[in-house]
């Protein structure tokens, strides 16, 4: 009974990771696909200049014509006041006004981002022998203005995230498979450059699994405390590239016969994001 359960456990967990890499994956091919995501525009044809010049009234016309005889420039119409040339599209094919770079933009109060990231990473100390990889959705929501001067000018986001698949090797050599939950995130942005956006951030959740962590007499139920840094980096007009180091615990907090925990990791994410919200300002 408890083998069926786990092949029933290990099935769902990979069709789940299957399923949030296709979708990632068909995210970026839309992007690359769709013209209207392209961060730099295409150059004007011979065309598109033509029909993008300004009308020439009577009177420009005449200015534009070869010089006619003295006798004729008299009775010609006065020139008509030039027209100002159309305002030139910025450098980096993005107008990020009223705001002074991307990151300002992508990451301002009440907007918005969702994604999809893998990892892995492995216990530090007397827990080094313990490796872990796992798959997950992120979500976050930005809930203030900027503050602060210099390269810590940012703001305050918070979000979550779930992983469907969280696998643990442990020192025996049995794979442990779970399910974790963050359901509280606290980042802050720092929106001082252009091209990418560094976070520091804490976050806590939980994470169940099907058999205790670490094997003996300890729980199947842990809490996840973490803390960690990375940095988004802007691919298209509203995508980036996520890149993220955490350092992290777990702990029982009591609840089995044993507490040893896994006292310390590292974990290592990467991941795609999407950022809601930026065109409506």
């Amino acid at each position: 009974m408890q083998l069926s359960k786990l092949r029933r456990l290990r099935s769902i967990t990979r069709c789940s990771s299957g399923l949030f890499f296709v979708l990632a994956l068909s995210g970026v091919a839309r992007a690359q696909i769709n013209p209207q995501y392209q961060l730099f525009p295409a150059p004007l044809t011979e065309f598109d200049v033509k029909a993008s010049a300004p009308n020439l009234s009577i009177a420009d016309e005449l200015t534009l014509a070869p010089s006619a005889p003295q006798s004729q420039t008299s009775q010609e119409t006065p020139q008509a006041a030039p027209q100002s040339a159309p305002k030139s599209a910025p450098a980096s094919g993005i107008d990020v006004s009223p705001y002074k770079n991307q990151s300002e933009m992508y990451y301002h109060e009440w907007s918005w981002e969702s994604g999809v990231y893998a990892g892995g990473g492995t216990g530090i100390g007397s827990s080094q022998t313990t490796q872990f990889f796992l798959v997950g959705l992120h979500v976050g929501k930005v809930l203030t203005g900027n503050h602060f001067p210099g390269i810590l000018h940012g703001n305050f986001e918070f979000g979550g995230e779930f992983m469907p698949m969280y696998e643990v090797f442990t020192i025996n050599s049995t794979n442990v498979y779970g399910v974790s939950i963050k359901p509280v995130i606290l980042r802050w942005n720092l929106v001082h450059w252009n091209r990418f956006t560094p976070f520091l951030q804490l976050a806590g959740g939980f994470l169940i699994t099907n058999q205790e962590l670490p094997p003996g007499n300890t729980s199947a139920f842990n809490f996840t405390p973490q803390g960690g840094f990375g940095f988004n980096v802007f691919t298209k007009p509203g995508q980036a590239v996520k890149t993220e180091f955490i350092f992290g615990h777990i702990s029982n907090a009591d609840l089995g016969i044993r507490n040893p925990g896994i006292n310390s990791l590292f974990l290592f994410e990467i991941g795609y994001e999407w950022l809601h919200g930026w065109r409506h300002h």
